[in-house]
């Protein structure tokens, strides 16, 4: 059905017609929007039988430009509105606050065109004038065209998600609080954010509004409302609240967690069954009474499907699954019982041996993994074979004096320019694991870094591949690399491959790790921690495993220490 994608064009010419300053026609297409969006049946149907004018609302022009949209894919009348519109209303309308109207009258009073007009406008003082503007909003659009600039590129999901936290745990100290969860991409653990979403209920959303704006970490309020409010962080990150009614949480939590795409397709479905989805509910389509709304679970199970993670809900084949009750049950976040990639001050590390353990064991783990450094690599501290024999009698003492978690001794060794190791097979032989990983050569080409990987894998002594892509997000992209060839190799030669949950890494990305639990290949989600608070990103790890449709058996430190150690080539 195109019902929502032929709506969501009505408006779209709406908008470029509220520039034209043609307000009886912008109301036309917005109520034929309206009356097309809750349409029971396919608009495609209905056009296909001629029948499009029998729909209230719509007359025989609007009529023409879903036929031509529906024909051919796009809209003729749409393109000739945005090349008669002088300006440039995306990027203007990307700016906080600036809607069709307003960029209308920046147009008329200052041939405002672009983003540099409006910045420049703005600096000499120019919109401050302008009769329902002012000072105040001539300063907001600076900081919002700041702000746009700054946020060009988005903001990784580590850096984001404990900001995003450090404000639910603010909200949750407030006792008008009743209910308050993080919502958007940053829910979806999307390995980057553009803003954070956050949603509470209250029956006293003005004190919850109050106390949001004045939270400690908040450096400007860009809007705030009785019920709404954005509020950009001291670390540049924006936050936006909605407050609501208790008994739609969940129907809003739904709308605003799931990707466009998803969104889109749960509209579908109620429209098939005769209801209408929002943020405020799920409605009877004829009554227009609301039939779920508190919880998730309700309305996923109103529209036929079981609950979706929400990680999940990226319209890539979810929601089919869940109509036929066939989800798979994705790791869970407590589900970890060892962390198999750290570094201590035995090379690059900022905590010892000891320390490392400790941390890990008030997380509740069963054991470890101590990963130093060998080799010839340039990392300072590097271990050679006699150190690695040396940190062996210290993990041997510390595994005596701490009871509760399991020390391992293992390596991160270097995989050289010819795929062999920077370590004899004599000294990794007597390690717990091994694991190996690229750290130059990142410009070679394809076959080169393929077959580089390829031959490390085939090393009876490399137990994992640590950050398979080499990527830093936002940083440095990923190396050319086959990973269907990888992929089949670990599972040929029984190789572990590594989700990496260090922040700037996240490697294996979420769409590798679907493609290799499709080939079979078992994982391990690792922090390559290099201290002991940085054992926290291990979350991070988990949500790129939930974003990859990654089950607890796909993982091998689920499993008990006895189990994990016979999951491994040794």
């Amino acid at each position: 059905m195109k019902n929502l994608e032929v709506a969501e064009l009505l408006n779209e010419i709406a908008d470029y017609l509220e520039f034209a300053n043609e307000p009886f026609k912008i109301r036309a297409y917005r109520k034929a929007a309206l009356v097309i969006e809750g349409l029971s049946e396919d608009i495609e149907q209905v056009w296909k039988e001629s029948r499009l004018m029998e729909l209230p609302g719509v007359g025989e022009g609007i009529a023409k430009k879903i036929d031509d949209f529906l024909k051919n894919g796009k809209s003729k009348y749409l393109q000739e509105l945005k090349k008669a519109t002088p300006v440039d209303m995306e990027s203007l309308g990307k700016i906080e606050g600036i809607g069709p109207k307003t960029i209308l009258k920046l147009y008329k009073e200052l041939k405002v065109k672009t983003v540099a007009d409006l910045e420049k406008a703005a600096k000499k003082g120019k919109i401050q004038k302008i009769s329902g503007l002012g000072p105040t909003v001539e300063q907001n659009i600076l900081k919002s065209i700041e702000f746009a600039r700054k946020t060009s590129e988005r903001v990784p999901l580590g850096f984001a998600l404990s900001s995003a936290e450090e404000v639910v745990r603010m909200l949750k100290t407030l006792k008008e609080v009743q209910k308050v969860s993080i919502a958007g991409s940053t829910r979806r653990m999307k390995e980057t954010i553009g803003d954070i979403d956050i949603l509470a209920t209250s029956k006293a959303p003005e004190k919850v509004i109050e106390f949001f704006t004045k939270m400690p970490n908040v450096a400007d309020v860009l809007a705030k409302g009785p019920t709404k409010s954005s509020v950009r962080l001291k670390e540049g990150i924006q936050v936006d609240i909605r407050v609501l009614d208790d008994n739609i949480f969940g129907a809003a939590l739904l709308y605003f967690t799931g990707n466009k795409e998803h969104n889109i397709l749960l509209r579908r479905i109620a429209i098939e069954k005769g209801l209408k989805l929002s943020e405020y509910g799920l409605f009877d389509n004829k009554t227009n009474r609301i039939v779920a709304g508190r919880t998730e679970e309700d309305v996923y199970k109103k529209l036929g499907m079981g609950y979706i993670e929400p990680e999940m809900r990226e319209d890539e084949g979810e929601i089919e699954l869940a109509q036929h009750n066939m989800l798979p049950k994705l790791i869970g976040y407590n589900d970890i019982k060892g962390d198999l990639q750290m570094h201590t001050r035995w090379s690059d590390g900022s905590n010892t041996i000891e320390e490392m353990a400790l941390a890990a064991k008030k997380l509740g783990y069963e054991y470890i993994c101590i990963t130093d450094h060998t080799g010839r690599l340039a990392i300072a501290n590097a271990l050679d074979e006699k150190r690695i024999l040396e940190q062996r009698k210290d993990i041997d003492k510390i595994n005596k004096k701490i009871r509760g978690i399991k020390i391992l001794q293992g390596v991160e060794v270097n995989i050289k320019d010819d795929g062999t190791l920077d370590m004899p097979g004599k000294v990794l032989k007597q390690l717990d694991i091994v694991v190996a990983s690229i750290h130059s050569g990142f410009k070679n080409p394809k076959e080169k870094i393929t077959k580089r990987m390829l031959k490390a894998m085939e090393n009876e002594n490399v137990d994992i591949i640590a950050h398979p892509t080499g990527r830093l997000i936002t940083k440095r992209e990923s190396y050319d690399i086959d990973l269907d060839r990888i992929f089949e190799a670990a599972k040929k030669t029984n190789t572990i491959m590594e989700i990496n949950a260090y922040p700037e890494r996240m490697d294996l990305r979420d769409a590798h790790v679907r493609a290799a639990v499709k080939a079979g290949v078992k994982l391990a989600i690792s922090t390559d921690a290099h201290n002991a608070d940085q054992l926290h990103f291990m979350k991070l790890g988990i949500g790129t495993a939930r974003r990859g449709w990654a089950t607890k058996n796909d993982i091998i430190n689920t499993r008990s220490l006895k189990e994990m150690l016979k999951s491994l080539k040794k």
